[in-house]
């Protein structure tokens, strides 16, 4: 019976928790897997539940956080290797950076036979400045030397990492989508959609504008900001921008939005009062998505942005950042418009063809289900992963590329 470890950077609401709990939870019978990961940041909202709700019971490494820090990441290091020591698995398979770097360096100690490493986006541009961007491509480089294959989550992600920032040869790399159960997002919307709603005191003749993530720079909050601005001085007054998540940066974009002159939602205050309304976490992405007109991405960088498949899955239009892996998600102008990420006036200019056409919502709202539930759906994920692995497993005696 193979044996994978499954290492995950930390256990915060996103896609790669998912990910991993469902590879966790529906591969053959014939593994045995273990799940591991980090602690989530104080500002974010734990994803624990997610795994918890698939009969799966994660190890938590306390040390192993998303920022640097020597002492906690070395402790979380050998934490790793004491787990491996003790599983003894035939694989290891890490997810994102920091899972990448202190879960591959304990493999490659201990002598796994096979190691796997996913890269669910990357940080080779929009996050740092030019020293540590390369600093961290030099590090990724060396740790693709003794991987045994790399996971891209799309085709344009593999070019970017082998093509443009080279991380390792092309014929390191296998794409495999990311997959969810997307199946809830089409159901019972009429209910979700009063529910949220309700819950916020949204009428039908608001028109709300979501976006849904970690409130951090790479998001880009400020352009989605700018955009419902530009909206309520076009005239529109019924739209209501919806901001989901939290992060480091709730207190500055708030301060941003009545910088604007924008009114955010307080206690007390009816929705008609307001323009902006900032939630926090919702667990229950469906309800959500169900609940909003639009749903908008305006990151810098993404890898594959899971709010846009899910949205897709909900049927919804949607206006987004031509960045990324956003164009192997999406079909523009057949599911949703982009745009320059750079660039708040065309964002804005989308925006309001939206806002003011409902036929071109309900065009962008019709094509997208059928889509992501074929390319997306986790049934696929375990089967393309299942093959990888027995692939790795079966030629694990030959000499791999760059072994160091």
């Amino acid at each position: 019976m193979p044996r994978v470890l499954r290492i995950i950077n930390r256990f915060n609401l996103g896609g790669p928790t998912y990910n991993v709990a469902y590879l966790s939870k529906y591969l053959p019978a014939d593994y045995v897997t273990m799940l591991v990961g980090g602690e989530k940041d104080e500002s974010e909202d734990s994803s624990l539940f997610i795994a918890k709700s698939l009969g799966l019971e994660p190890i938590v490494i306390a040390e192993m956080k998303r920022s640097l820090h020597p002492w906690h990441d070395y402790l979380a290091y050998r934490k790793i290797k004491k787990i491996i020591r003790e599983f003894k698995p035939d694989i290891v398979h890490t997810h994102a950076s920091k899972a990448g770097t202190l879960g591959r360096l304990a493999a490659k100690h201990c002598g796994v036979p096979v190691i796997i490493h996913t890269f669910h986006g990357h940080v080779f541009h929009s996050y740092f400045g030019k020293l540590s961007t390369f600093f961290y491509k030099t590090v990724e480089r060396y740790l693709a030397k003794f991987t045994t294959k790399i996971v891209a989550i799309s085709e344009l992600q593999r070019t970017e990492l082998s093509e443009i920032h080279r991380i390792a040869p092309a014929s390191k790399f296998v794409v495999i989508p990311l997959g969810f159960d997307l199946k809830r997002f089409s159901e019972d919307l009429p209910r979700k959609r009063n529910q949220f709603r309700n819950n916020l005191g949204l009428n039908e003749d608001h028109l709300a504008v979501g976006i849904i993530g970690r409130l951090v720079p790479i998001k880009n909050h400020k352009m989605f900001i700018r955009g419902i601005q530009i909206l309520r001085d076009a005239g529109f007054k019924n739209v209501k921008g919806i901001i989901v998540g939290d992060g480091e940066l709730r207190q500055q974009l708030e301060a941003f939005t009545e910088s604007l002159g924008l009114k955010i939602k307080k206690s007390g205050m009816s929705v008609d009062e307001s323009d902006v309304l900032f939630t926090g976490w919702i667990k229950e992405a469906d309800v959500a998505l169900a609940g909003l007109d639009i749903v908008c991405l305006t990151s810098f960088n993404e890898g594959t942005p899971v709010s846009l498949i899910e949205a897709q899955a909900a049927g919804k239009p949607i206006l987004s950042t031509r960045v990324g892996g956003v164009e192997d998600v999406v079909q523009e102008e057949n599911t949703a418009l982009l745009c320059r990420s750079d660039h708040p006036e065309e964002f804005a200019e989308k925006l309001i063809r939206l806002a003011s056409d409902p036929m071109l919502r309900k065009k962008l709202s019709g094509g997208g289900r059928e889509f992501v539930l074929e390319r997306f759906s986790y049934g696929r994920l375990v089967a393309d992963m299942d093959s990888l692995y027995r692939h790795c497993l079966q030629n694990k005696a030959e000499p791999q590329d760059n072994k160091v």
